[in-house]
């Protein structure tokens, strides 16, 4: 954090740790409970962990960080020389995490910006590369606020899942919307769409969803200059075709990452998910 301008995350981003080094990002840890066990996404539970215990149909609820943690962060970033800083967060409506933010960013003693950026998973990571890739080109407080929203403004991240019962027991879509899923055994497609998870379409067997996954997310990518993301939860195979597949068929792909999401994300979709991340430069 040697730059004026500190880039703050969570651990929601997924970002790759090598990317994280390189732009000297930090990402506050969310907390995975399992039973009466509270662990930190990152470094104290693994997403195979994760998924056994959601197999074995244990208790996993999940929790933002404290606004504390916040605190620590930013006193750290000023401490390490930065005149400002940029926290950038998962959408408010799945947690309370940018609320734990603002929370503490009023007693920083640097200026914080905090924006919801209404997405999640490398969706958001990319907002925080954004952003701190403006930081390291020199840019003030709200250059680099400016790269993440309109980073965030043009990126599209489409998924499937297996079942919609994760989503559902932890209130991130509607039972309706569930009961759609469920019927006749309906393969849901769905989107984040104003910071929400939206059912976009139907389809009847995993095999069509997956494809259909596929076209989408190259119609979305068109001929520019984009970075895609593939995200899975003990898919990996799914996740390695998926790349492949949109490898030779997107012209303008400047960088894709293949990575399994962390206990946070998978405790609300659950084992099978297939995400894909377009975000165009």
């Amino acid at each position: 954090m040697s730059r004026h301008v500190a880039i703050v995350t969570d651990s929601t981003a997924y970002l790759p740790p090598q990317a994280m080094e390189r732009h000297s990002i930090t990402a506050v840890p969310l907390t995975v409970v399992i039973g009466d066990q509270a662990l930190e996404e990152g470094t104290e539970i693994s997403a195979r962990s994760l998924a056994q215990a959601l197999q074995k149909r244990r208790s996993v609820t999940t929790s933002r960080p404290s606004p504390d943690v916040f605190a620590e962060t930013y006193r750290a970033a000023a401490e390490a020389g930065a005149r400002g800083v940029v926290s950038l967060h998962l959408s408010a409506e799945f947690s309370g995490t940018y609320d734990a933010a603002v929370l503490a960013a009023k007693g920083a003693p640097i200026p914080v910006r905090v924006v919801d950026t209404r997405m999640v998973g490398m969706a958001l990571g990319f907002c925080a590369l954004a952003a701190a890739e403006a930081a390291d080109a020199g840019g003030s407080l709200d250059e680099a606020v400016a790269a993440a929203e309109k980073r965030a403004a043009g990126t599209s991240a489409f998924f499937y899942v297996d079942t919609l019962d994760y989503l559902r027991r932890g209130g991130r879509i509607g039972a309706a919307q569930a009961l759609l899923g469920s019927a006749l055994a309906v393969k849901p497609l769905l989107q984040l769409d104003g910071g929400r998870i939206d059912l976009r379409e139907k389809v009847r067997t995993a095999s069509k969803a997956i494809a259909r996954l596929e076209e989408i997310a190259v119609e979305r990518a068109g001929s520019g200059a984009v970075d895609i993301a593939v995200h899975h939860l003990s898919a990996p195979e799914r996740a390695a075709v998926l790349a492949d597949r949109l490898r030779e068929r997107v012209p303008g792909i400047a960088e894709l990452q293949v990575s399994e999401v962390g206990a946070v994300i998978g405790a609300h979709t659950g084992p099978g998910l297939l995400a894909v991340v377009v975000s165009p430069r």
